[in-house]
């Protein structure tokens, strides 16, 4: 059992004016003997005013005068101190912290929910402390949710690829707020990109050009999204009448691509192939550049999530967009209760397709 906890912290400078420390500051910060962190006191002391004084500066207090903040600060400075933020959870019973827990933040989509719950933290003013799980077992997943709680964190973001992670946590009894980024989850919980409704797009775009012959590759078996445009492909296919072959179970990765593109093609009853992500379809382009065909002219290409390669791959590749900036900026509000829960959970955002240059009719 391997877990990785990953913790990042911000840290924000401020302006405070400079000039030269006088000598009993200069003894204090510079002074190799010192065995243990500046405490509040030594600011005090060495600034010559309370610790409640120095308390108020840290928390902005609007009635301490700008030279006392000014000199304070200063000393802060040259100290390098650092308030002791367990301390102060135990005061305000605030951390100001979220947390993230992971079980797979190697592939786009999660790595990009995660970039965008910490810049909408950032901007209503708290920190994040992320945990990445390499196994899904039961036993990872406690460990990685225990080392958050014991952070005090406010709020949890559950990035939970895989169905059986879902199930484990539904099964538990958290007592903090958290959301499900993933639509397979509880109602009471989640918070969703509509896979079904992107899956259909990109299908539908391709019946409508005029493909019949459509094959879909398909991403890992036990992954919700995987799964839910795995049935968005099939329930167009369904409604337009048109015979869809079984899809074909791939693992995300531009390798595979390539290598099923080259079976494929060894028969080639299609026109079309609908990729369930941005880099399978990559390697699907170099398995049909390879073989002497073309792309759109031959086979049409759509892909899924629209990473920023995909605009620059030859040809610009036609993909469905997930806006995870506003799937961050809406889960930390959730959390920090900006949003009325009865009406923020179990609402999903609406995918767009955005076409390019691998996708054309089919050749006569």
């Amino acid at each position: 059992m391997t877990v990785n906890i990953v913790v990042t912290n911000q840290s924000f400078p401020s302006n405070i004016p400079s000039g030269p420390v006088p000598r009993e500051r200069q003894s204090v910060a510079s002074d190799p003997q010192r065995d243990r962190a500046p405490s509040i006191r030594d600011v005090a002391r060495l600034a010559g005013v309370s610790h409640q004084t120095v308390s108020r500066v840290l928390n902005n207090h609007p009635s301490i005068r700008p030279e006392t903040k000014a000199r304070v600060q200063q000393i802060i400075d040259d100290l390098q101190y650092r308030p002791n933020r367990a301390a102060r959870v135990l005061v305000t019973s605030r951390s100001q912290t979220l947390g993230i827990i992971a079980a797979d933040s190697s592939q786009y989509g999660p790595a990009s929910g995660i970039q965008a719950i910490e810049r909408a933290a950032r901007a209503e003013g708290y920190f994040v402390n992320s945990v990445s799980l390499d196994s899904t077992d039961r036993e990872s997943i406690e460990l990685g949710l225990n080392h958050l709680l014991d952070q005090a964190i406010e709020g949890l973001v559950v990035i939970a690829p895989q169905v059986r992670v879902l199930e484990t946590f539904n099964n538990m009894n958290l007592t903090i707020p958290f959301v499900t980024l993933q639509s397979a989850g509880s109602a009471d919980h989640a918070l969703s990109v509509d896979q079904i409704s992107g899956a259909r797009l990109a299908t539908r775009h391709l019946l409508d050009l005029g493909h019949r012959n459509i094959y879909h590759l398909a991403g890992p078996q036990d992954w919700v999204e995987a799964e839910a445009r795995m049935h968005g492909f099939l329930t167009e296919m369904s409604e337009r009448d048109v015979p869809a072959t079984a899809p074909i179970l791939g693992d995300w990765t531009a390798e595979f691509g390539y290598r099923a593109g080259r079976e494929l093609l060894r028969v080639r009853d299609f026109t079309a192939i609908f990729s369930a992500n941005d880099q399978m379809a990559l390697g699907l382009i170099h398995a049909i550049r390879e073989a002497g065909l073309n792309v759109p002219g031959d086979i049409s290409i759509v892909g899924f999530d629209d990473i920023p390669e995909a605009a620059h791959f030859w040809p610009p590749l036609t993909t469905v967009r997930q806006d995870f900036g506003e799937l961050g900026r809406r889960s930390v509000e959730l959390l920090l209760g900006k949003i009325d829960p009865e009406l923020g959970y179990g609402q999903t955002l609406v995918p767009e397709l955005i076409v390019r240059a691998s996708t054309a009719p089919p050749a006569r």
